[in-house]
């Protein structure tokens, strides 16, 4: 599925909701979350294309591999906490989608201590001892 694919159905999805919301709200959301879950379906084999490219720039460039798991667990979690905000949102409930914000952020930053220790360790290590 390329992307004027995906666009197709998103509008279609988009003017059925419109059309549903008032006669079924229940079956307007739950159409699109099916929508969500085509659209994240048919791009899952990009996402794993480019995890692969990153990987192997990563190995090219003698980086640690935990560094770049890492890397790719933050992108990772960045990409679903906003899906899962976002489906929040549709379904009118903000306060929700904050939290699920809020959540992934923390565990990005959870994710990112070892790289910063290891950032302020070599600036430290260029520092004169006093």
């Amino acid at each position: 599925m390329d992307i004027i694919q995906i666009v197709i159905l998103g509008i279609i999805a988009s003017i059925l909701y419109i059309v549903l919301k008032d006669i079924n709200p229940s079956f307007a959301f739950l159409l699109i979350i099916v929508t969500g879950i085509i659209i994240f379906l048919a791009i899952i084999k990009q996402i794993g294309t480019i995890f692969q490219i990153i990987e192997s720039l990563g190995q090219k460039a003698n980086i640690d591999n935990m560094y770049m798991e890492t890397i790719l667990k933050i992108i990772g979690i960045a990409y679903i906490a906003e899906l899962g905000a976002n489906i929040t949102k549709d379904a009118g409930l903000g306060s929700v989608a904050a939290k699920i914000e809020l959540a992934g952020k923390i565990f990005i930053l959870l994710l990112a201590v070892p790289i910063l220790t290891a950032v302020i360790e070599a600036i430290l290590s260029f520092l004169p001892v006093s």
